[in-house]
C-alpha cells in the first residue's frame, strides 16, 4: 500500500513539474514589453519595500530559483537572473516576496522558520529507522519493538505534513504579493501578468501536490499503528 502512494504521487509531482517547466518555456519565449530582466526586477521590487541588505545573485540550475532568509539572499536560477520574459519576471518577483515576508516578520514565514530544524531532525530519524528496517529488520525489531517505531514515524510524519501545510500560504502569499507588485509597478502588461498568474499557479501546485501527499502517507501509517493494535 505505501509503495502505491509514493508511486501514484512521484507520478502526480512528475506531470505537474513537467507542466511547470512546459509553461516556463512557453512563457520565456515571449520578451517582456519593459525590457526589465530578472535581476533588475528583483532589485526593483526590494527597493521599493524599502530592502537594502538583501542581495540578489545568479545559482546554477532550473527552477533552482528560492529566497535564502539565514544570508538574505534572493537565488535566481541563470535563466531567471538573465531572462527578459513573464516566466522570469513571476518567479523573481515571487522569490522577492519571500524577501518580504522576512522584512515583514510574515507570521507564518516565521512559523515555517522556526520548524525547519525539526523538520530537518525529523528526516534524520525516520531515515534511521526506515533503514535499520530495511537491512535489518530482525535486529531492529528486538532493540526498538514495533509497537514504538510506529508512533515515532507517525510523529515524524505528522510534522512533515504540517510543515508542508504551513509551507501552502507562504508560497500563496508571496505570489500574491508578487504580481500586485508587478502589476501596480506597470512592470507586465495585462497580457504578460496572465501569463505570470498561470506559470505561479502550477508552481505552487507542486506544494499542494507535497502536502496531500505528506498527509496520505500520515494516514497510511496511522492506519497501520490501529491496525497493529488490533
Amino acid at each position: 500500500m505505501l509503495l502505491v502512494i509514493i508511486v501514484v504521487f512521484a507520478i502526480i509531482s512528475f506531470a505537474v513539474s513537467n507542466r511547470l517547466k512546459g509553461k516556463f518555456r512557453r512563457y520565456s519565449q515571449t520578451a517582456l514589453r519593459s525590457n526589465l530582466s530578472g535581476r533588475e526586477i528583483a532589485e526593483a521590487m526590494l527597493r521599493d519595500h524599502g530592502i537594502h541588505d538583501v542581495k540578489v545573485t545568479a545559482t546554477p540550475g532550473q527552477l533552482t530559483d528560492h529566497y535564502n532568509p539565514a544570508t538574505k539572499t534572493v537565488n535566481l536560477s541563470e535563466e531567471v537572473y538573465h531572462g527578459r520574459h513573464a516566466a522570469a519576471a513571476a518567479v523573481a518577483a515571487h522569490e522577492c516576496g519571500h524577501a518580504v515576508q522576512h522584512a515583514t516578520a510574515y507570521s507564518m514565514l516565521e512559523m515555517r522558520s522556526a520548524m525547519v530544524p525539526i523538520q530537518n531532525a525529523s528526516a534524520r530519524i525516520i531515515n534511521f529507522i526506515f533503514i535499520a528496517m530495511f537491512f535489518g529488520a530482525f535486529f531492529f525489531s528486538s532493540v526498538v519493538p514495533m509497537n514504538l517505531a510506529l508512533p515515532v514515524i507517525i510523529g515524524c510524519y505528522a510534522i512533515f505534513t504540517l510543515f508542508a501545510f504551513i509551507t501552502l500560504p507562504v508560497e500563496f502569499d508571496a505570489s500574491k504579493r508578487a504580481l500586485q507588485w508587478v502589476t501596480d509597478r506597470g512592470i507586465v502588461t495585462s497580457q504578460e501578468h496572465e501569463m505570470a498568474k498561470d506559470a505561479l499557479k502550477w508552481a505552487a501546485l507542486t506544494y499542494v501536490v507535497a502536502a496531500v501527499g505528506s498527509l496520505v502517507t500520515l494516514l497510511y501509517w496511522i492506519m497501520v499503528f490501529l491496525g497493529n493494535r488490533d
